[in-house]
């Protein structure tokens, strides 16, 4: 007889994988527990206990870090499966709503700040909650453009037949929403979301370590942490904090974003037969434990609810009558905005800046410009072939994920030592070598774009290549370029982007007393914002935008119609 029968029960109540669970859920909300401890602290508090460049802190700065990056990776959920998807299902929407996302990708996350700060910090008088308001704030500036883009290109491109069946089976738009489109859209949007989480890191001293004129807050985190360790030129600060990020990018690989690229596997347009899935440890603990798998039940119940609540008529479609009273108010609505914004630009900008500056400001954009057309060139050249390869191989992605995470969010601050001790000790010039710091954090969106673009290449498209014995350029010319080209462009015009926003922190390197600068337009944004010179910043963020705004209207977006309307899968 089996001594512990009588404790079989216990073996029903709980698995070993409830166990697992458990004690990871428990982590979790110690560790929320913590990061919000000290929110409603008076802002004075900060004085009293200042950062420490100490390592034994760093365990409570990465976890307050972590959890800002996360609060702003939730919000920038939210707003690209409610912007986009208004931006993809309305056209009269869509030719505003596209262009405003350009803009705002445009607006440095230094420009973000400057001017939103006073309004984060009023919600919450004296508390340290207003200043966690303007990080977080900051932090989702630098996430959520580029998720809203890949999204918006995934419900843009549903293929046919998918909606085809969808119609047949009489889905509401509700549940077409929730049961083809948005799966549809998760592969690409995990591996951007990925990206976006990597982008915080990259801008997190800027967002953590608030220095707008008389205004300057550092909250407890990496990020500012590794500001004051650049102020005190401490190396070995800077080798803890590099550490500490490893660990940090590791834990959420594996708590977070390896389940996630595990689960929405299934969504893949195309499934290959004897192609190794990706598999994660902690995906499996939440499938085989049973607290897990009941909360997973009554979510799907909740939705299958709010599904059914949304009836479908049997009616058949009728052409949809002309509403010319909403284009009309649609069209007024925009032409107010426009007027109004151009007023402001009169009133704030032209009437007080000379001709002189104008012209000044637009040289400078045109360098940076250059800057940006170059590197982003150099980058597709090296990344394009790259992340075809390894998206074609689910193995290899696995190995990857989580070393371009890394990469992705290792800060060009952490950098400017080497810089500024190259470009001084061998007399450098400092418009070309600091140029490379542009492009460290934003070439990534290309990788991680086309790995989801490659991942998505139906394999009977490679079969029908394989038969027919293309190789070599022509297949590169024939499958593999035109399969990813839309996600190419969507990365492309984030990395665009991010690299207009990195110019702020690559054009003027700081490494204790010592600043080296390079001629443009973010060296002239980042003086203004220390000097606190609104006029300036104003000038300097408005003609970034038009510059950016300009080239995806003649370039990029164009590029990306073309993808659209050729390459589609249908």
């Amino acid at each position: 007889m089996n001594r512990f029968a009588p404790y079989v029960f216990l073996r029903d109540l709980a698995s070993r994988w409830d166990v697992l669970a458990f004690i990871v859920v428990i982590g979790l909300i110690a560790f929320l527990g913590e990061t919000s401890r000290g929110l409603f602290a008076p802002l004075s508090q900060l004085d009293v206990t200042p950062l420490s460049l100490d390592p034994a802190h760093l365990p409570e700065y990465a976890a307050r870090t972590t959890f800002r990056m996360l609060a702003g990776l939730f919000l920038s959920l939210v707003f690209t499966l409610t912007y986009a998807t208004w931006a993809a299902k309305s056209e009269r929407a869509g030719k505003l709503l596209v262009p405003i996302l350009d803009i705002l990708q445009s607006v440095p996350i230094l420009g973000f700040i400057s001017v939103t700060v006073v309004f984060f910090m009023s919600l919450a008088p004296g508390r340290v909650l207003g200043a966690e308001f303007a990080a977080i704030f900051a932090i989702f500036t630098s996430q959520a453009w580029n998720m809203a883009f890949s999204f918006y290109q995934s419900l843009r491109t549903v293929p046919t037949e998918l909606m085809e069946a969808a119609e047949s089976f009489r889905l509401s738009p509700w549940m077409r929403f929730w049961q083809l489109e948005v799966p549809f859209g998760m592969p690409a949007l995990i591996w951007n979301m990925m990206m976006s989480m990597s982008g915080g890191w990259f801008f997190v001293v800027a967002s953590e370590s608030i220095s707008v004129g008389h205004t300057s807050v550092a909250l407890p985190g990496v990020g500012s942490y590794i500001a004051l360790a650049i102020e005190q030129k401490n190396l070995h600060a800077i080798g803890w904090a590099i550490a500490t990020m490893l660990i940090v990018i590791l834990l959420y690989d594996q708590l977070l974003f390896r389940p996630l690229v595990a689960w929405v596997d299934r969504f893949r347009v195309e499934q290959e037969p004897g192609v190794r899935v990706p598999d994660s440890w902690a995906l499996t603990m939440m499938r085989r434990s049973r607290l897990i798998q009941a909360a997973t039940v009554a979510f799907h119940a909740a939705v299958l609810r709010t599904s059914r609540a949304v009836k479908r008529t049997d009616k058949p479609p009728q052409a949809p009558a002309p509403k010319r009273r909403l284009d009309l108010l649609w069209v007024s609505l925009i032409i107010g905005a426009a007027v109004l914004g151009l007023w402001h630009i009169v009133w704030v900008l032209i009437k007080n800046t000379p001709v002189r500056e104008a012209l000044q400001v637009c040289g400078l954009a045109t360098l940076t410009m250059l800057r940006v057309f170059i590197l982003i060139a150099l980058a597709s050249l090296v990344w394009v072939p790259i992340g075809v390869w390894v998206g074609m191989r689910p193995r290899a992605a696995q190995i990857v994920q989580p070393i371009a995470q890394f990469m992705a969010a290792f800060p060009a601050n952490l950098l400017f030592p080497i810089a500024v001790y190259g470009i001084v000790a061998w007399k450098l010039n400092p418009d070309i070598y600091l140029s490379p710091l542009m492009i460290l954090g934003t070439q990534w969106y290309i990788l991680f774009n086309v790995i989801a673009g490659a991942s998505a290449i139906p394999a009977e498209m490679r079969y029908v290549a394989a038969n027919f014995r293309v190789s070599g350029w022509l297949w590169w010319r024939k499958v593999a370029l035109p399969a990813v080209l839309p996600f190419y462009v969507t990365g492309a015009i984030t990395a665009s982007g991010g690299s207009w926003n990195a110019a702020i922190v690559a054009e003027l390197a700081t490494w204790g007393d010592t600043q080296i600068q390079a001629r443009g337009l973010g060296s002239y944004i980042a003086e203004a914002t220390t000097a606190g010179d609104f006029h300036r910043i104003v000038l300097g963020i408005g003609t970034m935008s038009l510059f950016v705004v300009v080239i995806n209207r003649l370039f990029w977006r164009p590029l990306y119609y073309f993808a659209e309307r050729r390459y589609r899968l249908t």
